[in-house]
């Protein structure tokens, strides 16, 4: 049950959502994969939410070079740990919750370990690997999956739904390469949100997830869209399982 400082604290979404789906919020474990451009913006939001445990995963430590974009993380965060850096601003933001933080790579050897009880988890890295390896986790575990990236002023979302949408392998079958890119700031506010938004509709049964849809974010254009997407049959990943 939510109590009444809850209540208080969440009562414009509860207008939304209702009790039952702040509830939801409350009990729900989500993983937030990185706590740079995108996983600050992500964690954030679900946090303001009241999503009830964050598990925020990563290995690097603030640089400078971050802060034009990373918003957990402050000037005199530099060369602190990431997870140290933004578990103590969301923790201020939300002493409700649980902010779970992992100071670790995520790799084949630990993702088993990382992903352990959570019921989605969210992409927020900078390569394609390592979200091949969390894709390939939760289409295994059967839980979804919601992919973000960035570059410049673009940015791409989706939601992947195990058995029922295809996974990011199907989307992208190859990595690009790996790269230095530019990024602003704002184009990982939009994506963030997006999949902060993507998260919460999840856990609480509201809208369409972007479930065999991809977004699609031109901020050079102010344009958005998404285009249907399917299945790969022959995925190494999710072509045996049945849709």
């Amino acid at each position: 049950m939510i109590t009444d400082e809850e209540r208080k604290r969440y009562a414009r979404q509860i207008l939304m959502i209702g009790e039952a789906g702040q509830e939801r919020l409350k009990l729900a474990r989500v993983l937030v994969a990185g706590a740079g451009g995108l996983g600050t913006v992500i964690s954030l939001y679900l946090a303001a939410a009241g999503v009830g445990h964050l598990r925020i995963i990563d290995c690097d430590v603030v640089e400078t070079s971050n802060l034009n974009r990373q918003i957990l993380h402050w000037s005199g965060d530099v060369g602190r740990p990431k997870t140290a850096s933004a578990e103590e601003k969301l923790a201020a933001l939300n002493p409700l919750i649980r902010i779970e933080t992992v100071s670790g790579r995520i790799a084949e050897e630990s993702i088993e370990e990382m992903a352990e009880g959570c019921d989605l988890i969210v992409d927020a890295m900078d390569n394609f690997p390592t979200r091949y390896l969390l894709n390939r986790t939760t289409v295994e575990k059967g839980i979804p999956f919601i992919h973000g990236a960035v570059r410049g002023f673009f940015g791409q979302a989706t939601t992947v739904i195990p058995g029922k949408t295809p996974c990011l392998r199907c989307l992208f079958p190859k990595s690009p390469p790996r790269e230095v890119f530019p990024i602003i700031g704002a184009t990982c506010g939009v994506i963030g949100a997006i999949e902060a938004t993507e998260a919460i509709k999840l856990l609480t049964g509201q809208g369409e997830p972007l479930a065999g849809r991809l977004f699609l974010w031109d901020g050079l254009a102010g344009s958005a869209d998404s285009i249907t997407v399917e299945r790969d049959p022959s995925c190494p990943v999710c072509g045996k399982l049945k849709k």
